[in-house]
């Protein structure tokens, strides 16, 4: 986007169009200096969607400059273009081929690459899951967790399932429930305490597996509180 006005004093930034903010990590927006380089800093806070506070303005950061986000729950992919156009309404069409690592050997070097065709139909195997995390979150009294994860490929057909344990008294492990979706998000609602363990793993249109991610998280009961004050006020305590 653009970078509509600069307040260095407040470390302010407006931008010309709304941005949220993950629950957690840390978000990163990238400027343009006064010398033409690409500077990331840290956004510490948002107002009214377009108002970013950062941890410091650089030098020269122009109004109507370009920015970018970086957030912890994206990961990169490298795409080709192969065409750009434009639409009646302003927009653009944009098809690009997604990046190959192989390609350049297969094409330079002449190499071969079989992979393990066991267990494949038609040539499509299931991607492997990476890059899977978990973010518990208390709401009104009952606990939940918000799972993420992407692929190092974009495969059609390609759903996920998900498998949820919690660790039992004996040290085995209990199921807790399953699920199937075709996003790269799931939320788990009405959790109890205790240590769990999430598994995900792509599967094609034909039943076939990819290879699984797990994590490991751990649900527990908010630390007790170290003092507490007591306000008079007239008929009440606060």
């Amino acid at each position: 986007g653009r970078v509509l006005a600069v307040n260095s004093q407040t470390r302010t930034l407006t931008l010309d169009r709304e941005i949220t903010l993950p629950s957690s990590g840390t978000t990163l927006i990238s400027l343009v200096d006064g010398s033409g380089n690409p500077v990331s800093v840290e956004v510490q806070s948002v107002t009214d969607g377009v108002k970013v506070k950062v941890s410091r303005v650089p030098d020269g950061v122009a109004e109507y400059s370009v920015w970018g986000l970086k957030l912890p729950t994206l990961r990169q992919r490298l795409f080709r273009c192969v065409s750009i156009r434009e639409n009646d309404d302003g927009t653009y069409a944009i098809t690009a081929v997604q990046h190959v690592p192989e390609k350049e050997g297969i094409v330079d070097n002449g190499a071969h690459f079989d992979g393990d065709q066991s267990s494949t139909v038609n040539g499509v195997t299931p991607p492997a899951v990476q890059h899977l995390t978990a973010e518990v979150s208390a709401d009104s009294g009952e606990y939940q967790v918000l799972a993420r994860w992407d692929t190092p490929k974009v495969v059609k057909g390609v759903s996920f399932l998900l498998r949820l344990t919690v660790a039992a008294d004996d040290g085995s492990e209990r199921l807790v429930s399953t699920a199937r979706t075709t996003e790269t998000t799931y939320r788990f609602t009405q959790l109890a305490l205790g240590n769990y363990r999430l598994t995900v793993r792509a599967v094609n249109a034909w039943g076939q597996q990819g290879d699984p991610a797990s994590v490991s998280f751990r649900i527990a009961a908010p630390a007790a509180p170290s003092q507490i004050e007591l306000t008079p006020g007239y008929f009440q305590i606060t």
